[in-house]
């Protein structure tokens, strides 16, 4: 198997842990104090790629405490998640298209094989 088809594998594989991720933030907008999650990407060698997690603990807005609770109960630090479901959103139109060109490069991969193939036979 080609080099730029490990690649491409390899980025498929990265590229659903972003969707992933990209999931659980937007699921867990409305969660209050939950911090999202970033995706980092590097390239490793000679053709792969490596995933790397990691919590964004920027404060989401700050919320009254709960007055239905008793007074000892009450959380007074407690605030939104810090999600951007925007922002989620655009990151997954970017990983739709970064996926839908690691795909090319397999199926191109795959047709040049077969021309290959039909010169040969």
């Amino acid at each position: 198997m080609s080099d730029a088809c490990n690649a491409a594998l390899s980025a498929l594989g990265a590229f659903f842990r972003k969707i992933d991720v990209t999931a659980n933030n937007i699921a867990n907008s409305e969660t209050n104090n939950f911090k999202k999650s970033r995706v980092e990407m590097e390239e490793v060698y000679p053709s792969g790629v490596k995933v790397s997690i990691s919590r964004i603990g920027t404060p989401g807005d700050p919320l009254p405490p709960d007055e239905a609770l008793p007074p000892e109960e009450r959380a007074q630090n407690l605030e939104s998640s810090n999600v951007n479901v925007v922002e989620q959103l655009v990151n997954l139109i970017v990983t739709e298209h970064d996926f839908s060109a690691n795909i090319k490069t397999i199926q191109t991969k795959d047709e040049m094989e077969k021309q290959l193939i039909d010169i040969i036979a």
